[in-house]
């Protein structure tokens, strides 16, 4: 007779709990990725801590930005007012000057009406 073909069949799989210890290349793996997590987990706390200074910063700045808007508006409703103030006070003094040149033209109408003359500045 002749013989009979076999087949090969791999041992039957353990349970998990049965596991086989890592080889202690997998156990140092192991360690520098849990190393690796830990520096990323404390550059990532330094990061929201910087991240949460700056947003504080900004919120100052806003603030300060704020006050200065509303300054300069003040000081631009002051200006206005002083400007309006000045061309009120020209129009004032123009108007005088008028009155005065008109007054000093009476005046000298009424001398050369009676005569009296006046020494020429020129």
């Amino acid at each position: 007779m002749a013989p009979s073909p076999t087949i090969a069949m791999a041992p039957p799989a353990q349970s998990k709990s049965h596991r086989r210890p890592p080889y202690p290349a997998e156990g140092k793996e192991e360690e520098v990725l849990k190393k690796r997590n830990e520096e990323l987990e404390r550059e990532l706390k330094r990061s929201l801590e910087r991240e949460e200074k700056m947003k504080q910063e900004l919120q100052r700045t806003s603030a300060r930005l704020r006050v200065a808007e509303e300054a300069e508006e003040r000081l631009c409703f002051q200006l206005g007012e002083l400007e309006a103030e000045a061309v009120e006070q020209a129009r004032a003094y123009r108007d005088r000057v008028f009155s005065l040149m008109d007054q000093l033209s009476a005046a000298q109408k009424l001398l050369q009406a009676s005569s009296i003359s006046l020494p020429s500045s020129q």
